[in-house]
């Protein structure tokens, strides 16, 4: 009599569970199991997907199923930062060239770069886009789109900021290369070399690169892994210092992933206004949760237009499209000049081969399949961390986008730790490039929107070693 699934599940359960399979090795294929246990390789697959579904063993691409890494205990999360209280230049950003040169070489477990890999993207319903829009606009296509950008783009953001409290003309939403440039121009708009713009610490290297370029001066604001920004130090930054911007990522920060409760947000508009600053909101993970509901940008709050808001669907969509946008309000005509002297337009093509996966409803069905991916992906890193990493070792627990921060016992180097690793072909963000005075000494950032293998469960048992033998 052929077992049914549930009974052929916890037969592979009870042998996990007597370290006949251990974690990071390889379960039974579907047709050894099918031969082993005489029943169907649909039976096979239900109990594999069962065990799948309970957290037990997890599917790789191309590799079959494997146990998952056991945690010793629920790791801790970093405290609250404690940056300097003062403005500074911000220098010594050279070490984030070599991290992404690194991210274009295949041999190198890409865990440095926050770059989802293909497996979490729409590629290919991309293509077909991309190719059915060159087919249908023909000429148009050689042409710039000039700044503000292609008006069905426009048009479909608009209607999805308004979805998201946040409603938004058309007319006044800027098409840009990513989410990047969104920043600079902001920044180039509401600043002048030398001012200083308050920053959460740790920040996204991106930032501070753009800062250092502008030559602004950064202050850093203690930032809770869990709340976000402290509004009290904000508060008292500005009432010490002549402070122009305040930059920051309300949903799902790079790199600590915390989420901003609506109260707060509402509360650091108010701040911003009260102080007469102006706020530069990156919502580019926003769309990444993992759960159902979206969060509010704080641009919802927005009375005063004080928020200039940026993003794109570099993250969610496609990197290497580069589609952002921004939406400045006031600094809309400076900001639109700004660009065209910069690089005249964003390409054509990709703009309306965003704006046709908007309009079809494509793009919100990625994102309902997506999300949970990432948070599958997040969940297994956790586990790998808590598995692999020597005790002390502590791990964000973000409730949406695809990275980790990770607090290394303090006399691991996270720069040496990543020169060390770099050899091995394994890339990791040191702590140091997050900071504008270079803290974080014993924290790393990790990306875990990786294909995960053999390979890459090899790379992080590597890179647990090395942190255990300092």
């Amino acid at each position: 009599m052929n077992l049914r699934y549930e009974n052929l599940a916890e037969h592979l359960l009870n042998a996990i569970a007597q370290n006949l399979y251990r974690p990071g090795e390889r379960m039974p294929s579907v047709r050894q199991l099918s031969q082993q246990h005489r029943v169907s390789t649909a039976t096979a697959v239900s109990a594999l997907r069962r065990l799948e579904d309970q957290g037990h063993i997890e599917a790789r691409q191309r590799s079959g199923y494997y146990v998952r890494a056991r945690t010793r205990s629920p790791l801790q999360e970093p405290a609250m930062s404690a940056p300097p209280r003062e403005p500074t230049l911000v220098t010594g950003q050279e070490l984030v060239l070599r991290l992404i040169k690194a991210a274009n070489n295949p041999k190198i477990v890409q865990l440095g770069a926050a770059v989802p890999a293909a497996a979490f993207l729409p590629t290919r319903k991309m293509a077909q886009i991309s190719a059915s829009v060159a087919r249908r606009y023909g000429q148009r296509l050689a042409h710039y789109e000039f700044p503000p950008g292609a008006p069905e783009l426009r048009r479909q953001i608009a209607r999805r900021m308004s979805e998201q409290g946040c409603p938004v003309d058309p007319n006044d939403i800027l098409i840009t290369n990513g989410c990047q440039e969104a920043i600079t121009l902001a920044l180039r708009a509401a600043t002048r070399p030398g001012d200083i713009v308050a920053i959460e610490s740790p920040t996204f290297y991106g930032l501070l690169q753009i800062i250092e370029s502008l030559s602004l001066r950064a202050i850093e604001i203690p930032t809770h892994p869990r709340d976000g920004i402290a509004l009290d130090a904000l508060q008292l930054a500005c009432e010490q210092w002549p402070i122009k911007a305040c930059i920051a990522v309300p949903n799902y920060s790079n790199p600590l992933g915390y989420c901003m409760s609506d109260e707060r947000k509402r509360a650091l508009v108010e701040l911003v206004n009260r102080n007469r600053i102006v706020l530069i909101e990156d919502d580019v993970y926003g769309d990444l949760g993992f759960g159902l509901q979206r969060p509010s940008p704080a641009k919802s709050w927005d009375n005063e237009e004080r928020v200039l808001y940026c993003s794109s669907f570099s993250k969610s969509l496609s990197p290497g499209m580069r589609v952002g946008w921004l939406v400045a309000g006031p600094l809309h005509e400076q900001t639109e000049y700004l660009k065209y002297v910069s690089n005249l337009a964003t390409p054509t093509l990709v703009q309306l081969a965003v704006a046709d996966m908007l309009a079809a409803g494509g793009y919100e069905r990625h994102l309902r399949q997506v999300r949970n991916q990432y948070r599958q992906a997040v969940e297994r890193m956790t586990a790998a961390i808590g598995a692999y990493f020597p005790p002390g070792t502590r791990v964000t627990q973000p409730a949406g986008g695809f990275v980790l921060w990770v607090e290394l016992p303090e006399s691991v180097d996270a720069t040496a730790l990543s020169r060390r690793a770099l050899p091995q072909d394994i890339s990791i963000a040191p702590g140091p490039i997050f900071s504008a005075t270079q803290k974080y000494r014993n924290f790393i950032r990790l990306n875990c929107a990786v294909d995960w293998d053999e390979r890459l469960n090899q790379a992080l048992v590597k890179l647990g070693q090395m942190v255990g033998a300092k």
